[in-house]
This record gives structure tokens, C-alpha cells and sequence, in this order.
């Protein structure tokens, strides 16, 4: 069985930015020798942001269904399991379980139309 990972290499490909939706995020898993990542981004305009697919009260996966990481206005991320809040630019949790604590950053950048790990 493999091991989760919590990072990745720089210059991983991920999608073109057109591939999420302005406002939106998406969930990507990277299957690596070492073991499979698994993260999301949250696509603000021309900007990518990502964090490391797990949430820092449980430890588990964010999102009960796939790529469903935002509050229904889209001004937070929220996990499904327990209800904890944070900001997306941040990633520090503002409401639930675990306000103080953080997501971690998954260094991400846009270069060339593209989302790629940084």
C-alpha cells in the first residue's frame, strides 16, 4: 500500500487554468514512486491557490464529493466531514472545530495558460 504524500515536485502539470472554473476549485491526485498526494486548488481570476487535501481537526479529505471544497458562496473553504471554515487565500481556519489551526499550502503557480506545482 502506498504511503500518503504531503508535497510534491516543482513543474508537475497539473491542468490549464481555463480547466477551473473562476471561483471554483478542483481536487488533483498524484500518484508518485514514493506514494499518492492528494490536493486541490481554488481558482481566484488569473491565480491559482492550493492545499494539501486534508483537514487539520480529523486529518481526513476535505470534501465528501469530488471538487466540492467551497462554501455555496464560494468566500470559503469548508470541510464536509466536520464543518470547519477557512480562507482561501490563508487556508487558516475561521469557524468550526479547529479555528486557529491551518491548512497547508500546496505551492502551486500559473506559468503559460497552465496550473503546475511549484
Amino acid at each position: 500500500m502506498s504511503d500518503r504524500l504531503h508535497a510534491t515536485p516543482a513543474g508537475v502539470t497539473l491542468c490549464l487554468l481555463d480547466e477551473v472554473a473562476d471561483g471554483g476549485a478542483r481536487n488533483f491526485v498524484l500518484q508518485m514512486r514514493a506514494g499518492r498526494f492528494h490536493g486541490f486548488v481554488v481558482r481566484s481570476g488569473d491565480t491559482a491557490i492550493g492545499y494539501v487535501d486534508r483537514c487539520p481537526h480529523a486529518g481526513v479529505p476535505l470534501a465528501k464529493t469530488l471538487d466540492d471544497y467551497l462554501t455555496p458562496d464560494a468566500r470559503l473553504i469548508a470541510c464536509s466531514w466536520h464543518g470547519a471554515l477557512f480562507e482561501i487565500a490563508s487556508g487558516r481556519c475561521v469557524g468550526g472545530p479547529c479555528v486557529g489551526q491551518a491548512l497547508t499550502a500546496w505551492p502551486v503557480a500559473v506559468e503559460d495558460g497552465r496550473i503546475v506545482t511549484a
